[in-house]
């Protein structure tokens, strides 16, 4: 109740992972606890300067505001029966972003899937510059196999002489450490 009194509500919100041309990747709803007074995190929030916290609804987790592109007020993004969401006076597609990509750092794309009998969007890392470096880095065509040990350097690699050697020590039938106590 004293949060009531004091206008330190949370603020509920839509969080946005990412914003492309016609399309949003959208986290879901979270909200956020005001530390100042509710009118200018509310302002904050419509100009994309806040900073802070952000508890998601889905299981509390709570996260840094810099990992999103914007946090919307609930009443300020409404979503339509297709599936569209309608902010700032455009309309956009949406694709749900699922709980593993919500701290990844780097671009999102979309993916479309079928679930039942309805299509939607899904938001999926976008690896294709790893893939890029990986294919430029590795030399397609032959592979050479050097003979055993040339590569190796000297001291870790046995050589035939220290090979006929430790054969012959093996065999006189020594005490030598043999790998048990007794």
């Amino acid at each position: 109740m004293l949060k009531w009194l004091t206008g330190k509500q949370p603020i509920p919100v839509w969080v946005i992972k990412q914003i492309d041309d016609s399309l949003l990747h959208l986290c879901g709803q979270g909200s956020v606890e005001p530390r100042a007074k509710r009118s200018s995190v509310v302002e904050c929030l419509h100009a994309g300067r806040y900073e802070g916290a952000v508890t998601m609804a889905c299981g509390g987790l709570v996260l840094n505001a810099r990992l999103f592109a914007a946090l919307v007020p609930l009443e300020s993004l409404q979503l339509d029966e297709q599936g569209h969401a309608h902010w700032n006076g455009r309309s956009w597609y949406v694709a749900q972003v699922p709980q593993r990509c919500w701290t990844f750092e780097g671009r999102l794309v979309s993916q479309r899937q079928v679930l039942g009998n309805q299509e939607q969007l899904i938001s999926v890392e976008d690896v294709s510059d790893i893939r890029r470096q990986l294919q430029g880095a590795s030399a397609p065509g032959r592979v050479n196999y050097d003979p055993r040990g040339v590569n190796e350097h000297p001291l870790i690699a046995r050589r035939d002489v220290d090979d006929a050697a430790v054969r012959n020590d093996t065999s006189r039938g020594t005490d030598k450490w043999r790998g048990h106590d007794d």
